[in-house]
């Protein structure tokens, strides 16, 4: 591997031990000073830990190094991106409505290009498990008998240093064959499955980054690293030959992608990272999820700048619906959305989305995900059991009947439900790419059209969205972050959903079914309510949870992401 830039590895101890001398970065010769791109650890190395001694197999020098040139060549074209989305969001506030673009009409009409589509162990994929990288819950998803598992770094993990890198030991462990875990109370977990699921990683989004590296450029400016960049380049940097050589390969999953030419990013990446580790091109197979209004209306486009590189689209529903409140907050009561539980994948809006997203998956090759239920079952609850794999079931039974070539569960005891209903209409096919959803056509009127939801919003609804996201928050910035609530899943995009509807009906002046006008006197109120009844216990986050969403759900300003600022204060 080829890599120029030099970084710094700063053995910080967590007793406050002295490190050794770092040496100051060499400026390069020019009319100008320019320093080598590096990375730098500003944070222990895990010494007081699960895992005392390990951060360093992970931070070697050579993969910080790499993830220097990751930075060095794409961090601006990141920051740049970001900016972009700024403007959208002003645009959208403004009354500028998401389009079909007029300049890459010649993508969408040629019927001639494909994605590269399937990889070793990705031509069937009925049923994926998501969840976090955490040791116990690995070797969970790598027993449960499902065909993929969504290694998740993003919304089901909280990005803690220790959360960040034993996540990468986890799955660099399980690589090797080493992959075990024994809990406190001396349980120990193996992975025995005799087939695993094919690994598919997701890291975090372009807006997230990674404070405990600090990356310093050419100028010799110093930046948090990103995060995307970070998770990636850690996992293929360790495993990708590995993974191939096991008859596997790099599989990702990319998040909140809000246009093509984030996409396109994320392709220069993979073919930079290929060539860098001398993987050949086209290796890389990477699913987008399709879970912002803007990703939506720009499909095919966002197909076609991955398609060496590209697998399918998942409909990744919970951000989608939070991405819509979030575009559309402050444009007035016709965007103003019902009491959450209302929000299924069958009104309309809903509806137009899933179906434009397997016509245009099976249009070009691609393979087309459904989403999470985020119903889960109790093992100690019978009837909660049997209405999680009720809802489970319908929500499957609609997903294969549409078109989708597979789709997610959040717990392996609805791995068989889903199995079953995709079973039914697969058979022994592994996916049903071939079906054209020729007689789909959607206009951007349905995929905008979210007065058909109908609804209410009730103070029943304003109270559960509160104790969601405080208790969410809670658990997250304890390190956790996929938490059964009330019998549902929650991770952050569902938290985030929670949120931005309180701030929603707060700036509305949202009238209830009751009557009651959301204000600052109701909120107060119902907020109150709500904290009453917390599950408070010793050691626990709730006053922090409580400021975190006084900040992202009740001041006037709007954060983009719960997680930003939450991550910024308290991680």
């Amino acid at each position: 591997m080829n890599t120029t830039p030099s970084m710094t590895l700063e053995r910080e101890r967590t007793d406050a031990a002295a490190s050794g001398p770092r040496a100051e970065p060499k400026p390069a010769t020019g009319s100008f000073q320019t320093y080598q791109p590096r990375i730098e650890v500003t944070s222990p190395l895990g010494e007081r830990t699960e895992l005392p001694g390990r951060y360093g197999e992970i931070l070697t020098p050579e993969a910080l190094a790499f993830l220097a040139e990751l930075h060095d060549r794409f961090a601006h074209t990141r920051h740049e991106l970001l900016a972009v989305r700024l403007q959208t969001r002003v645009d959208a506030a403004n009354g500028r409505d998401p389009k079909f673009l007029p300049e890459t009409e010649w993508i969408r009409n040629d019927p001639s290009w494909r994605v590269a589509g399937a990889a070793p162990g990705l031509d069937d994929r009925r049923v994926e498990i998501t969840g976090p990288t955490d040791r116990k819950m690995a070797i969970n998803a790598l027993n449960s008998g499902a065909k993929v598992w969504l290694a998740d770094q993003e919304d089901a993990t909280s990005p803690t240093w220790p959360n960040v890198i034993e996540g990468q030991l986890t799955l660099f462990d399980f690589v090797r064959g080493n992959l075990e875990y024994t809990s406190p109370e001396g349980k120990e977990y193996r992975v025995t499955a005799g087939e695993t699921p094919t690994i598919v990683m997701r890291p975090r989004g372009w807006h997230l980054v990674e404070k405990h590296l600090r990356f310093h450029d050419r100028a010799g400016r110093a930046m948090h690293a990103s995060g995307s960049l970070v998770d990636f380049g850690l996992y293929f940097f360790h495993n990708a030959q590995r993974l191939i050589d096991a008859g596997r390969g790099p599989y990702f999953y990319l998040p909140k992608l809000e246009s093509h030419r984030e996409a396109k990013l994320w392709n220069d990446i993979f073919v930079f990272a290929q060539e860098a580790l001398g993987i050949p091109r086209g290796t890389v197979r990477a699913t987008v999820l399709i879970e912002t209004i803007q990703a939506a209306f720009q499909m095919d486009e966002i197909l076609y700048e991955l398609r060496e590189h590209c697998a399918g689209l998942n409909a990744g529903r919970w951000d989608y619906i939070f991405s819509i409140v979030k575009t559309f907050r402050s444009r007035g009561r016709r965007w103003v959305m019902p009491d959450r539980k209302s929000i299924t994948m069958t009104v309309p809006f809903m509806r137009a989305y899933t179906e434009l997203l397997v016509a245009t998956c099976h249009k070009r090759g691609a393979h087309a995900i459904g989403g999470m239920s985020a119903f889960i079952p109790n093992r100690r609850d019978a009837e909660v059991t049997e209405r999680a794999l009720a809802a489970v079931a319908a929500d499957k039974r609609r997903e294969a009947g549409d078109g989708f070539d597979g789709t997610w569960v959040a717990h392996p005891d609805l791995i068989p439900t889903a199995r079953a209903e995709f079973d039914t209409v697969l058979g022994d096919r592994p996916n049903q790419v071939d079906r054209l959803r020729d007689d789909v056509e959607v206009t951007a009127a349905q995929l905008l059209d979210i007065p058909s939801i109908g609804g209410e919003v009730t103070e029943a609804g304003v109270h559960d969205n509160i104790s969601i996201a405080i208790r969410y928050l809670e658990s997250w910035l304890r390190g956790t972050g996929a938490a059964a609530i009330d019998n549902l899943m929650e991770d952050a995009a569902t938290a985030e959903i929670s949120r931005s509807q309180v701030w929603q009906w707060l700036h509305d002046n949202t009238v209830t079914a009751e009557g009651t006008r959301i204000d600052q006197t109701s909120i107060v109120r119902i907020m109150a309510a709500a904290v009453a009844e917390l599950p408070r216990f010793e050691g626990d986050r709730f006053d922090d949870a409580i400021s975190v969403f006084r900040t992202v759900a009740l001041e006037p300003e709007f954060p983009t992401f719960l997680t930003v600022g939450a991550y910024a204060r308290f991680l």
